[in-house]
């Protein structure tokens, strides 16, 4: 039976002691209210005339601070969890200083700003006839400005924990940010906002100190239950235990109904099944597959690309209609750079865009055209698949009735339309994957973005997923860009091959010849070649950068930078030193053995040799009795070392 960490283990007598104490010292005072509590009277002393209009006029004052601290806190939250501005460690200082300072000090802040004689306050009476102090408002002010940092700061962290994925993905389909906030941000952060706003509630109705110091002490105008209280104890001490009982039990229930969520983060409904349990298993190879025909809305028009690419990423693209470009190289080369500068997401790179006659580098992302799937397909977890494949239409203005139509046939044509009314959290990897590029496709874009789309998905449903997305971007009538680091995906789904190293354009060719002549060391590793890189010296020799050589069939000029890229199955391994044709021996060791399909890659490293990968049959292995660690030749014959220009 799984037990928890640590269980039965005895915490050491010096931590354990003194958090018994203070747990007791927090106890102690609780417990003294419930002692002395006269229970027998308890009705009558909650009942009375003068602590019902205090609990009215808490109530009151307390709702009317959490109204304003909503419409004041809320963007405010969100200016300090998104947006980098100067001074923002100095606002949130701000933020914090009323729930460090004394309250009392807080009344006489308020007093010297909004009172009568403080620095607002006149111009507030000459203008507006509104006096703040010894007023009911002047009540809801002081509980407004003890309270709303804690809505702040609840939310603030619960907007940071928010992947920004979700908003952009948003964005690109078409949604205002006014309309990304309302119906993405708010509903996903809805945890942490009503964290905050019960707490914030909870601080406004036990607020004392600020009350009294700048709106005064006056039954039924700013005579809260917590002053009632201090009236009481002077004269009535077990009515005034009885109401502190009260709002004790009213602080209890609100903690004990948020659970330790006030800490914020958002609930990612997306990442996992209701319930917490495994990942819901991909769908079996008899799943529905893209069936039927391409939906009547599906856009006529064509769009060619025209893009220039400046900072990071430095490169100038353009493609006919119809083309799918893969886009490749190694982490950090730029890849997605490349896509957000497309989209108008990031400062690090500036691409002038142009979509068909349309010149869009002036337009915000909602107003570009330009869809993008990010790896994690970003399906907003509080909606269904179809409300999620539906949402680009709303963001055009496309009637709710007819959006769900259209919708509907786009999950019908990838094989996922029985799956319209269940949340992210019920779909299998494949499955959402197909709600994703149905999301992107349903408001007809441009220019399509995907980013590793297949890179979660197991083989068996990335097969399935990669047939139903090759079947349809044959008929879409933009540019598509699929980011990916399976050779697999490029070859199948691309036109060409866009090859990207450090931001810079290596290759741009169709599959086949990158296949053939890759010019990037990666690309030739990520198709399973070996890629050495070098200079020519004009007689056939390679100088490796590592400082041997290589024996080509095929001279290059004397300087000449190149890379030598030798298939797997053209490596021979052998225990001696061999004999005959070969042109390239090097001495090294076994590091690894790795089964691929019914063959082996071995591969071999040495100090003063380069690292090379053999393939091989199982029986070849046996027969050498290869293991990890055991010494061998490897050899190459000139005539299969093809040498690529960089």
């Amino acid at each position: 039976m799984r037990t928890r960490r640590g269980a039965g283990a005895r915490p050491p007598l010096t931590l354990a002691v003194p958090a018994l104490l203070a747990v007791a010292f927090l106890l102690l005072p609780l417990v003294g209210i419930l002692s002395r509590t006269a229970w027998g009277d308890l009705g009558t002393h909650l009942t009375s005339p003068g602590v019902t209009e205090a609990l009215k006029l808490s109530l009151y004052v307390s709702f009317w601070a959490l109204g304003l601290s909503l419409v004041l806190g809320v963007p405010l939250a969100w200016l300090l969890a998104r947006v980098p501005f100067p001074g923002k460690a100095l606002v949130r200082s701000l933020v914090l200083l009323p729930m460090v300072l004394p309250p009392t000090v807080g009344g006489v802040a308020l007093l010297l700003g909004f009172g009568r004689r403080g620095l607002l306050g006149p111009w507030l009476e000459d203008t507006f006839g509104i006096v703040l102090p010894f007023h009911t408002s002047g009540a809801v002010v002081a509980a407004t400005f003890v309270a709303m940092p804690f809505l702040i700061i609840s939310l603030e962290g619960t907007l940071a924990g928010m992947r920004l994925s979700y908003e952009e993905t948003a964005a690109s389909l078409g949604a205002s940010p006014v309309r990304v906030f309302f119906t993405v941000t708010l509903p996903m952060v809805a945890p942490g906002l009503a964290a905050g706003a019960a707490l914030t509630w909870a601080r406004a109705l036990g607020e004392f100190g600020a009350t009294i110091t700048f709106a005064g002490n006056l039954p039924g105008t700013t005579q809260t239950l917590p002053l009632q209280v201090y009236l009481l104890l002077q004269d009535q001490p077990e009515a005034a235990t009885s109401v502190s009982l009260l709002l004790l039990v009213i602080a209890m229930a609100v903690l004990i109904a948020l659970r330790g969520r006030w800490t914020g983060g958002t609930t990612d409904r997306a990442a996992r099944p209701p319930g917490g349990g495994a990942p819901l298993p991909d769908e079996p190879a008899g799943a529905p597959e893209a069936t039927g025909p391409v939906p009547a809305e599906a856009a006529p028009e064509r769009w060619p690309l025209h893009a220039d690419v400046t900072g990071f990423t430095e490169l100038t693209l353009t493609a006919e209609p119809g083309t799918t470009i893969a886009v490749v190289g190694p982490n950090g080369a730029g890849k997605t750079t490349l896509l957000r500068a497309l989209l108008g997401l990031t400062p690090r790179a500036h691409a002038r865009l142009r979509l068909g006659a349309a010149d869009v580098t002036a337009l915000p992302p909602h107003r570009r055209g330009v869809a993008w799937v990010p790896q994690d397909g970003a399906l907003f977890p509080h909606l269904s698949a179809l409300s999620n494949t539906a949402y680009g239409l709303r963001a055009q203005g496309v009637p709710r009735a007819e959006a769900r139509r259209r919708a509907r046939l786009w999950l019908d044509r990838l094989g996922v339309g029985h799956l319209a009314h269940r949340r992210p959290a019920q779909l299998s990897g494949g499955q959402a994957q197909r709600v994703a590029l149905a999301r992107a496709l349903a408001p007809h874009p441009r220019l399509l973005l995907l980013d590793e789309p297949l890179a979660a998905l197991d083989q068996t449903t990335r097969a399935h997923v990669r047939h139903t997305l090759r079947t349809h971007l044959a008929g879409f009538g933009g540019v598509c860009l699929l980011v990916t680091h399976d050779p697999v995906e490029a070859v199948s789904l691309a036109d060409r091959v866009l090859v990207l190293d450090d931001g810079r354009a290596l290759q741009d060719a169709p599959p086949a010849e990158v296949t053939r002549r890759p010019r990037s060391p990666w690309v030739a590793r990520m198709l399973g070649s070996n890629a050495l890189a070098g200079t020519g010296t004009g007689d056939g020799t390679l100088l490796l950068a590592d400082g041997g050589h290589l024996v080509a069939a095929d001279p290059l000029g004397e300087g000449t930078r190149a890379l030598a890229v030798i298939p797997p199955e053209a490596v021979s391994l052998h225990l001696e030193h061999p004999e005959g044709s070969p042109r390239n021996v090097w001495h090294g060791t076994v590091r690894e053995i790795t089964a691929v399909g019914s063959r082996l890659r071995v591969l071999v490293t040495a100090e003063k040799a380069p690292d090379l990968v053999a393939e091989i049959t199982p029986q070849a292995a046996a027969e050498l009795g290869l293991a990890d660690g055991t010494p061998v030749y490897t050899s190459v014959k000139a005539t299969e070392v093809t040498l690529v220009a960089v």
